[in-house]
């Protein structure tokens, strides 16, 4: 099939909220190459030696051993799994990236920010938007350890608003350099950096410049003593300060005034990332809260056999399950479009850059869904220690405080919220995804008369697909009719934006959910998936809680008289289960198995 065809076919970021996914086209973790398995192995075995077996030292704000672990990371190739090998890099696929990002950043927030920092928005933007010179000066240092990289955006001023940076790029006369004066502050990795991305504005353009700026104390760069932080204790933090460092021409990186979209396409790569980085952090918070759970024992019995400990068990793994099963799946589709478009001719650079792009939406649903599942996982395994839970010398204290950081980096969850659903909108307008016929179709359907058939279920998880359809349904109407009314005003109704993302979100995830459990039925047998297809089951219907709730929340509040009553009653239609499952017994199938096994095991 020519490449054009291929493309064509392959789908496009956001279109599954009017598409029909099918089981076969999504990539699960069952799905991971040996080398891929391998390539997973090793990092546990590096986190366990380097790191969870120091994890009280991390409390203690060692930053040198956040050092020291990060250059042993170097030095087995880890910083330079996304970088081409012929600047030392591993080279490896989309997917492997995702994969060592999510089992090296489980053991502590310190260093899952410090290598995400380094080798996403640090090392990341000088690949994609670097000249041949700047790579081959800075990218093999980066990608081996012997240098490390910070990134500096945000400022006292300028935080969600990113483009608002006051700091000012003053190019010489002769201009064989610029000299850059301004405040930095939140800067990972300051402490121990070696080099800073750095986004100034020149004169008064439009938009901020990106700069590659060497750290050298001499050159006019101070930085303030290391943040006292939640959490992250041993991530270096720190303010950074310029004052007419002087900055060689040919480091201007990307073109003048196009610093911002490296700032934002640098942040969906890191966006997905850090959802990665959540996954195996639940992995083992669940893990200690079940071993907890087994050995505490209540009116002589392990806490485990209760009911009230189950349920929370049972929810944490669900939402592991979940989200493995929607990073890897978007990880997958991201890869599929940078293969592509490097077979059509395409740079590594472009195809990396676009392939993201591509899928922007997902990656904003991702970092939303995941940091606030990790927040909950830690949250409730503080509750299953109970006032163990809350000391310091146990392990939950720690991750919850770690867990706090992820729903406010690499843009806050507002932000993505409202940026998940404006892309879509915008990629409407483009004629990348049809909203505006299934949403015609929505509403016709609202005042058609309903069918009274009776559905044939009898196919594995065919109520739950149907469910899905109706789900993609919800947001059509609320977010098409919400659209209609207020046109290119919608941005400045931020409630109804947020609502309408959760609704996109929850679509997002359970749908990953039921995939992967039907992927996996099919090929591995269904009575060998009855927990998967437990915590699928599960997923969907908080999801269609969540969604009935926000969907609702909306209606009442932009709609009025026959219109408000005609969707309240087109979102009852499309919220009913047919045949409810047993909540009850689905947590059960999923809580036997884990504490059975002691810790996540699927």
């Amino acid at each position: 099939m020519e490449t054009k065809e291929k493309i064509a076919e392959l789908i496009r970021g956001g279109q599954f909220i009017v598409k029909e996914t099918k089981a076969e086209e999504i990539f699960t973790p069952e799905d991971f190459s040996d080398e891929q398995k391998m390539m997973r192995d090793s990092v546990k075995e590096f986190v366990d030696r380097e790191i969870w077996s120091k994890k009280e030292e991390f409390e203690k704000k060692n930053y040198d051993l956040t050092e020291e672990v990060m250059r042993k990371a170097g030095e087995l190739g880890f910083l330079g799994v996304a970088v081409p090998e012929e600047y030392d890099g591993l080279g490896m696929d989309f997917v492997s990236t995702m994969l060592v990002c999510d089992y090296i950043s489980g053991a502590t927030g310190s260093i899952a920010t410090a290598f995400g920092a380094h080798t996403g928005i640090g090392t990341l933007p000088i690949t994609l938007y670097g000249t041949e010179e700047q790579k081959k000066k800075y990218i093999p240092k980066l990608a081996t350890g012997e240098w490390f990289g910070a990134y500096c955006l945000t400022e006292p001023g300028a935080g969600s608003d990113a483009n608002s940076g006051k700091t000012k790029a003053v190019l010489s006369e002769d201009g064989s350099h610029y000299k850059i004066t301004g405040q930095k502050m939140w800067i990972s990795n300051a402490g121990f950096c070696d080099l800073f991305i750095v986004f100034a504005r020149i004169e008064d353009d439009k938009n901020i410049t990106g700069f590659i700026v060497e750290k050298d104390l001499e050159n006019g760069i101070s930085m303030g003593e290391e943040e006292k932080k939640l959490g992250i204790h041993s991530s270096s933090t720190r303010q950074v300060f310029f004052n007419e460092t002087k900055v060689p021409a040919e480091n201007l990186l990307g073109e003048r005034n196009g610093g911002f979209k490296i700032a934002m396409n640098a942040l969906n790569v890191g966006r997905i990332k850090l959802a990665a980085a959540c996954l195996d952090a639940q992995r083992r918070v669940l893990g200690s809260a079940v071993s907890y759970a087994n050995d505490r024992v209540q009116f002589d019995t392990p806490i485990s056999k209760f009911g009230a400990i189950r349920s929370k068990l049972a929810e944490m793994a669900m939402a592991i399950y979940t989200d493995e099963a929607a990073s890897y799946r978007a990880s997958k589709n991201i890869e599929d479009r940078i293969n592509l478009r490097k077979e059509s001719g395409n740079s590594h650079q472009e195809a990396e850059l676009k392939g993201v792009e591509e899928f922007a939406i997902e990656c904003s649903i991702l970092k939303v869904a995941v940091s606030e599942d990790i927040q909950k996982c830690t949250d409730e395994g503080i509750q299953i220690y109970g006032g163990m839970g809350f000391s310091a010398d146990a392990p939950m204290e720690s991750a919850w405080r770690d867990a706090r950081i992820s729903r406010i980096y690499e843009g806050t969850n507002e932000i993505n919220r409202m940026l998940s659903v404006g892309m879509l909108v915008k990629k409407a307008m483009k004629g990348h995804v049809d909203l505006l016929g299934p949403a015609k179709a929505v509403a016709d359907e609202l005042t058609g008369i309903p069918s009274f058939e009776t559905p044939d279920y009898t196919q594995l998880l065919a109520e739950e697909k149907a469910m899905l359809k109706k789900l993609k349904k919800v947001f059509l109407m609320v977010a098409g009719s919400a659209a209609q009314k207020y046109g290119e005003e919608l941005d400045q109704h931020q409630q109804l934006l947020l609502a309408s993302a959760d609704i996109l979100i929850e679509t997002y995830m359970a749908e990953s959910a039921i995939l992967r459990a039907e992927k996996n039925a099919n090929r591995f047998g269904e009575e060998s998936q009855k927990v998967q297809l437990a915590m699928a089951k599960l997923r969907l219907y908080k999801a269609v809680d969540k969604i009935n709730e926000k969907a609702k929340e909306g209606i009442v509040s932009f709609a009025e008289g026959d219109e408000q009553k005609m969707m309240l009653m087109g979102l009852k239609r499309f919220t009913k289960y047919e045949n409810y499952p047993n909540i009850v017994e689905l947590r059960n199938i999923i809580a036997d198995k884990i504490v059975e096994d002691n810790k996540y095991a699927i």
